[in-house]
Parts: structure tokens; C-alpha cells; sequence
């Protein structure tokens, strides 16, 4: 792009911003001009229609037009805080506002006057509430009217009003430098809108259908910019050599191991070291279901490769599992002379510079822990293979920054969130993708029940039971905080509760996410020691915790989470030869989608039936989401676009492998700058 485009001008160049909120918009990412038009919203509120009071109802979140009534009075709460009630009315009815801790308002919310308001409804003490809802005076003579506003991911000094009058006003400068990226023959094909008039509707649409063709526009760029990348990626990497690790016996490491290997680890082993044995660099993805064994298949590799003299790097997303696979592994690996050493980012000084020094010189051969490994100081005497655990975990660059620690190493990727093949095609389009599709011997399925609160008595006898027979068990809450508007258990208050009243004679640990990694550990540990009976948790449980004496789980509402989250969070309990259950609490038990999890333990057929449940999605009141660097896109809700994109992508890179023509130059420096901090470079 031109560096005298208008689009590279710094973000001061736009009408109202100064050095200070230029700080604080470039902590968002936006730096220049087009940073600010490609700040894509997050979300949509549609506030064309203009309610009545008495059409509002609790939970509603609306827009409505009333006068202020009465006297505003601020109250002061304990801690400092304040509280400011006034009442609004129009000709239909009346209703309460209340704000918290905006003094102000006593003052500028003047009694008389008509304001246009917005916010969520609620029954405060059976009074209809519009708490702390967005206002703005009308003016005489001026009629408001609805719209559709973006709801953006905002800082402190940066709102929602400054980056949409930003928008606004850089638009019509630029929008003549705003050159479509995508050939035109492609936005002709696909009926796509023109791309400058898709910039402006994804900030400030019109109406609906203005946005919903504006984000298939983006939609469709952000995916086919994906699918090229990822096509990029994989030529170069069949192109890349990799050292030769000449073919050894696995059952040679696995009777270290103590059992047999199932006859899919048997497979997936074969396949990598037929991978590492033909010269080629290997990428390969191996899925596997809860239990299936893939920390076993990743060990039977690591081995190999020091086997013949290489060194290993397995990377874990927490602290918590690079420990747990640093205790089970080391010992093994001991057996056949490795030294193998933990690295996380709490480790002591003293003891990080002896393991630096090990794996500078190849003494230590295999090095175990978390982000700590991919670390500016952190260098290998002969980095052969690097396994990243929970790939979904880490960013693609982080990936990469791991691999540069070695010559082109071997890479092995494990997920054991189960991804449709026709997502894993184009999410891991990069990698040979193995499957391990089968659990070993002795694995017992797990009973998934799915009950209403009326159950809520017999599930705690149930918990009792379990506790009686020597089992644990866990108990998930979606939310932390006691002040929690959605009425979501609360992880520490709910734990209080159980601790004293329900439970008061048994042993009730907490674990959440805010916690101190510290604080985490010591949790964890404390319940894989038996030293608590129940620990109630977050997700954070999700990856990390194991602890074969758990028998039973118990999700509070069940209806909050996905179902790939629910399975994940299931497979924390079973891993011992005790029957073990799970309990999904949901006031919604007609839900198909749960019905669908208590139907099977197959994670896969979980995620296709969780892909065909949640269908295209709405553009409206939901949030999108996908993988890191998709603003937009959403892996499963933009499945058809998904696969035309991908197609797109094939037949472009077959016709031009190095994306050199010039009709393709735009798609060129998309791809760059969507792969940008640490993979960007490996397309030149």
C-alpha cells in the first residue's frame, strides 16, 4: 500500500483525536487512518424500534423515549460508591432509573425534560428498572429516530461514540483509496457487495440487510484470506526438509510405559515415524477424544527423536498440565537415560539458568513446559521435534516462535477438542491430520443425565452417595462474581453456600480463574490429594485437572456452555475404573442440543451435531467468533461461505502458487498482514 495513503496517517490526523486518546485507541490496535476503518464492530444493537413502557418487560434490553419526573437523588453507598434513582414516564406508563456510581446525573438529568433511553429492563424490588441505561436529551423540534449502532470492544477514555464519529468522518476522505483486494471477477461470482460501501455498513449500516450483505462481504475475505494462507503454508512446508530420524520400535517405549497401545495409537505412531523418517519436515495434527492416549502417542514420538540422539520440546497451555506431564514422563524417560526438565515461567533463577544451560549443550534432551519455552533466551543444542499440547490453546505465531528455536524441527500438534473434518480441513489445512479414534480397554462410558431444578434434592443425595462410597466430585459454575446480573451461580459465593449449609460436613474447595496461579496449583493439588470432597470450579478445570478418584460432575446451567466445552468438561471425571456420571442442571431440559451430549461420549459425533444445532447464526444479539485473526468470521456459523472460500483458495494458489499475479497482489498483502507477528515471514 501507498505510504502516502491517507489509510497510514497516523490516527491524530482524525478530527478529535489528540495524543492522549491516541494512546489509548493504539492499545486497541488501531495506530493509522485504516486501522480505525478495519476495527470491525464485535457486536449489533438494534435500536430502531422505539418502545413504549408498557411494552417493556424484565430482561428486555430497549430503547424507549420518556421524560424525567420528580426529583434525581444520589445516595451514597458503602466503599465510596453512590447510587442515583430518578422516575421516567411517558403516556403509557412509568418506570424507575437507576444508576450507580455517576454522581453527575443528579445534576445534568434534568426533571421536565424528554431523554431517549437505552438499557436493560429489570424488576428492582417488583418496580420495572431500566438500570444504568445509555441517554440523550431530545431536542426540541427533533424527532429521534432508530438505528442500528455497533457495539465495539471499547478502553477506558475510548467510546463507542468516538470511534463511530471517527468512522464517519474518515470514510468519505478515504473511500476513494479503499481498492478492493478480492479480483473482481470473484466479488462478480459470489454477488459480493463493493467493497468501500461494505467498510462503511459494517461500522454504520442503514438497515439490516445493508449489514447482513456488508458482513458476508467481510466474512467471505476474512475466510478466503484464512484458506490462502493456510494453502501457503502447506506448499511450503511439502516443499521444506526435515532431518531424517531413522525408524525404531515403539513397542520398545510403550512396554516402558506398562500397557498395551490401542490399535489407533499403534497407527498414528506409524504415521509420524514414517513422517520423520522420509526427509520431509512432518506437520501433523493428531486429534483425539477425551482418554483416547495422545499424550502417550506425543511421548512414543519425543522418544524416538532422542532416541537417535535429537531433542524434544513438549508445550503445554498451563502450568498445571506441563507439571502433570512433567511427573508422569520424566521417570519413564529416566529409564532410558533423558534427562528431561521442566520450564515454566515461575521457575526459580537459578534452576532456569541450569536447564538453559542443558538444553544449550544437549545434555537435557527432552524440556517440558508452558509458553516459558518459546522465551528470547531459551536455545537448543538440537531441537528435532516440538509438540504443542491443546494446539487450539495457542496462537499460530507462538507456534511458530517454538519451531524457530530448532532447524526446521518436526511438529507435532494435539487437540483433544474433537473439530468436523470439514473444519479441521480448513482450520488445520497446514497439517496431515491422525485421528485416534478408539479408548483403551477398561474405559467406561459416562452417564450424562440431563435434570431441572425439581432434581435438585436428589442429586444432592447423589453427591453424598458418591462422597460415602470414597469418590469426589466436581461442581461447575459458569460465572464469579456474587453481583452477577444474569442470576449465573457464582463459583465463590455458591461455594460459601454449599460449605456451610448443604454440605457442612463435608470438605468444599473453590477454583476459578481469578485466582493466582499459585492459588490454582494449590487447589488442584489439594483435590487430587483427597484433601477436599467437592471442588467447586470455573472452565478452568477444563484443561488440566486429573484425577482419577472423580466420579461424578455436576454443571450448573448446563444451557450457558457449548457443547465441545460440555464434553471437554465431562472427560474430567471417568478416568478411573469407578462408573462415573455426569449431571447438566438446566431449567431448559428439552434442549436438544443437551440431549445430544447425554446421547453419546463420542466427541466427535458431538461436534458435527454441535456444528448442525448451531447453523449460520444471527447477526443480531450474538457474538461471533472463530480463530485468532478472524474479526469476523465464524468457523461454524459461516460453514457455506467457509467452504466456498476454501475452493476459491485452491483454484487461486493452483493458478498462481506464489499469489504473484497482479490481479492477485491485493490478496497478497492480505495474507501477510493476517499472518503477521512470527508466521508472515515464511511466505517469502
Amino acid at each position: 500500500m501507498d505510504e502516502n495513503s491517507i489509510l497510514n496517517r497516523d490516527v491524530r490526523y482524525v478530527k478529535g483525536i489528540g495524543e492522549s486518546k491516541a494512546k489509548k485507541l493504539a492499545s486497541l490496535g488501531i495506530r493509522t487512518v485504516g486501522d480505525m476503518l478495519t476495527y470491525y464492530p464485535r457486536d449489533y444493537e438494534d435500536r430502531r424500534k422505539i418502545f413504549e413502557i408498557d411494552e417493556l418487560h424484565n430482561g428486555m434490553a430497549a430503547q424507549f423515549r420518556a421524560m424525567v419526573i420528580g426529583r434525581v437523588i444520589t445516595s451514597a453507598l458503602p466503599g465510596g460508591r453512590h447510587i442515583t434513582k430518578a422516575a421516567a414516564a411517558d403516556d403509557s406508563g412509568a418506570l424507575q432509573l437507576v444508576f450507580f456510581n455517576q454522581p453527575y446525573l443528579s445534576k445534568s438529568l434534568v426533571p421536565g425534560k424528554e431523554y431517549m433511553f437505552f438499557g436493560k429492563i429489570t424488576l428492582y424490588q417488583g418496580v420495572l428498572t431500566a438500570v444504568s441505561p445509555e441517554h440523550e436529551e431530545i431536542k426540541p423540534g427533533v424527532e429521534p429516530v432508530g438505528r442500528i449502532l455497533p457495539v465495539y470492544r471499547l478502553t477506558a477514555g475510548v467510546n463507542r461514540k468516538l470511534i463511530m464519529n471517527s468512522v464517519s468522518s474518515v470514510w468519505d476522505v478515504c473511500a476513494t483509496e479503499l481498492k478492493d483486494p478480492l479480483p473482481p471477477a470473484l466479488v462478480e461470482k459470489y454477488g459480493l457487495m463493493e467493497y468501500a460501501r461494505a467498510v462503511r455498513n459494517i461500522h454504520l449500516p442503514n438497515d439490516p440487510e445493508e449489514l447482513d450483505a456488508a458482513r458476508r462481504r467481510m466474512i467471505f475475505t476474512e475466510l478466503l484470506t484464512l484458506s490462502l494462507g493456510l494453502g501457503l503454508l502447506r506448499g511450503k512446508r511439502e516443499a521444506a526438509q526435515g532431518k531424517v530420524i531413522p525408524p525404531c520400535r515403539p513397542e520398545e517405549f510403550f512396554g516402558a510405559l506398562g500397557f498395551e497401545p490401542t490399535g489407533a495409537q499403534k497407527r498414528v505412531v506409524g504415521a509420524i515415524l514414517r513422517d520423520m523418517a522420509s526427509g520431509e519436515r512432518m506437520n501433523r495434527l493428531v486429534q483425539g477424544d477425551v482418554g483416547s492416549g495422545k499424550t502417550a502417542v506425543a511421548a512414543a514420538a519425543c522418544w524416538a527423536v532422542m532416541k537417535n540422539g535429537g531433542q524434544a520440546a513438549l508445550m503445554a497451555p498451563t502450568e498445571v498440565l506441563a507439571s502433570q506431564h512433567y511427573a508422569s514422563l520424566s521417570p519413564i524417560m529416566e529409564r532410558f537415560g533423558i534427562k528431561t526438565a521442566l520450564l515454566l515461567g515461575k521457575t526459580k533463577a537459578a534452576e532456569r539458568r541450569r536447564i538453559l544451560a542443558g538444553l544449550a549443550s544437549g545434555e537435557i534432551g527432552f524440556a517440558i513446559g508452558t509458553h516459558a519455552l518459546f522465551t528470547g533466551d531459551v536455545s537448543f543444542f538440537d531441537l528435532d521435534l516440538v509438540v504443542c499440547d491443546e494446539q487450539q490453546r495457542f496462537g499460530v505465531d507462538q507456534r511458530a516462535k517454538l519451531v524457530s528455536k530448532g532447524g526446521e524441527p518436526h511438529v507435532l500438534v494435539m487437540s483433544a477438542t474433537p473439530i468436523p473434518r470439514t473444519l479441521s480441513l480448513v482450520l488445520y489445512g497446514d497439517l496431515d491430520v491422525s485421528v485416534i479414534d478408539e479408548l483403551p480397554p477398561g474405559r467406561k462410558p459416562i452417564a450424562t443425565y440431563v435434570v431441572g431444578e425439581s432434581m435438585r434434592k436428589r442429586i444432592e443425595a447423589f453427591v453424598r452417595k458418591q462422597v460415602a462410597l470414597g469418590r469426589q466430585v466436581y461442581i461447575v459454575c459458569p460465572a464469579i462474581d456474587e453481583d452477577d446480573t444474569d442470576e449465573l451461580k457464582s463459583v465463590s459465593e455458591y461455594a460459601n453456600s454449599l460449605a456451610s449449609s448443604v454440605y457442612g460436613d463435608l470438605r468444599v474447595g473453590v477454583l476459578h480463574g481469578r485466582m493466582k496461579p499459585a492459588q490454582k496449583d494449590a487447589a488442584m493439588e489439594a483435590f487430587r490429594r483427597g484433601d477436599a470432597d467437592i471442588l467447586v470450579s470455573t472452565t478452568v478445570i477444563e484443561v488440566g485437572v486429573d484425577n482419577p478418584n472423580a466420579s461424578l460432575m455436576v454443571i450448573e446451567n448446563a444451557e450457558r456452555f457449548g457443547l465441545s466445552q460440555l464434553h471437554q468438561l465431562r472427560g474430567r471425571v471417568g478416568r478411573g475404573s469407578a462408573e462415573s456420571f455426569c449431571v447438566l442442571m438446566t431449567d431448559k431440559t428439552g434442549s436438544e442440543r443437551l440431549k445430544a451430549l447425554a446421547g453419546t461420549n463420542d466427541g466427535f459425533k458431538i461436534a458435527e451435531k454441535d456444528l448442525e444445532l448451531r447453523g449460520p447464526g444471527e447477526f443480531f444479539g450474538s457474538r461471533q467468533s472463530g480463530v485468532p485473526g478472524l474479526r469476523l468470521a465464524s468457523l461454524t456459523g459461516d460453514m457455506s461461505l467457509l467452504k466456498s472460500a476454501s475452493h476459491e483458495a485452491n483454484a487461486i494458489l493452483k493458478a498462481d502458487p506464489g499469489l504473484c499475479a497482479e490481479e492477485n497482489s491485493g490478496l497478497g498483502e492480505l495474507v501477510s498482514g493476517f499472518f503477521a507477528g512470527g508466521v508472515g515471514n515464511r511466505f517469502n
